[in-house]
């Protein structure tokens, strides 16, 4: 009985020490933020910083993708057509379309690219050989609020749009000929039924349904805005897009058909300055490292040796 019992108790020891010798396991209190480059399925749509050349990081926090923007720096709306076809972009900043300088609704005119086409917007459309730049700065000096437009000043939207094909028409029907009035008619009908003109970058629905489009994306920025950066107070100014220096961008025109009067898809990207964006939680950052690492804490057994406790030398 007195052997098992030895036994029993070294197991238990050396358990012990080599629980004590074993390191402690690494701890990740922060993950790092899911970032973006770019964002869309029809075309792929990134905030280009001009200073550095580089996209920046896009960042989603609850449902919406963020940029941290830095005051003064210029930027650009990059966006990539991933399609095989001409697809419209309608872009706005902060609430107002690029191209007309109009609050911003889907079906106003746009940039229209071609299959697989690239290419930055840079600026506030000012004609067919210039831009305004879009440039980073406080909500006071934005564009929008200088022409009374501040509510939706901090966003960024691109709403795409296919290109309707047309469907040639089927061969008419030859029937046997009755007489000439008949003939005619039937002429007047198939005439009736040739599709109009197109004008530039004009829509394909009604004008009822182009307005309840508007309407419920507006209903959507209002509804985000109730929570947003802007309507709380941050610990830095918001930003906002100025109207920048003048820049040489050349532009040509055409006509494009949209294949149906709400957008195929939107992308929506709102910014602010990197200091709100980790106050909001937007961008996490790890905590700072303590003042004074406390060091390796004594182990409860250092030793391994196995025994009974000795006794102590001798004081003298």
């Amino acid at each position: 009985m007195k052997r098992r019992l030895l036994i029993s108790t070294a197991l238990a020891w050396a358990a012990l020490s080599a629980c004590a010798e074993s390191p402690a396991r690494p701890q990740f209190p922060h993950s790092p933020p899911i970032t973006y480059e770019r964002i869309g399925s029809l075309m792929q749509v990134s905030v280009v910083d001009r200073t550095t050349g580089r996209e920046l990081p896009i960042y989603r926090h609850r449902g919406e993708y963020w940029v941290a923007g830095r005051p003064g720096t210029r930027y650009a709306i990059r966006a990539r057509n991933a399609m095989g076809e001409r697809v419209m972009a309608v872009m706005s900043v902060d609430g107002v379309n690029v191209v007309t300088g109009e609050t911003a609704g889907v079906l106003q005119n746009g940039y229209v690219f071609s299959g697989g086409e690239r290419s930055d917007i840079t600026g506030w459309r000012k004609s067919d050989s210039q831009i305004a730049a879009f440039e980073f700065t406080s909500i006071a000096n934005s564009y929008a609020s200088r022409t009374g437009r501040p509510d939706d000043v901090g966003v960024i939207g691109v709403a795409m749009f296919r290109e309707r094909v047309p469907v040639p028409p089927p061969p008419p029907i030859v029937l046997p000929r009755r007489d000439d009035s008949s003939s005619s008619s039937r002429e007047m009908e198939r005439r009736s039924e040739a599709p109009s003109a197109v004008a530039e970058a004009a829509p394909a629905a009604p004008a009822a349904k182009a307005r309840s489009a508007d309407s419920a994306l507006g209903a959507e920025s209002a509804a985000s805005a109730k929570g947003g950066l802007a309507r709380q107070s941050p610990p830095a100014p918001s930003l906002g897009t100025a109207h920048g220096r003048r820049e040489t961008s050349h532009v040509g025109h055409t006509t494009f058909e949209r294949a149906q009067s709400t957008p195929d898809e939107v992308v929506r990207i709102r910014y602010d300055s990197r200091e709100n964006l980790i106050a909001a939680g937007v961008i996490p950052v790890p905590p700072p490292p303590p003042r004074w690492p406390r060091p390796e804490g004594p182990s409860a057994f250092p030793g391994s040796e196995m025994g009974y406790v000795p006794d102590p030398p001798a004081r003298y």
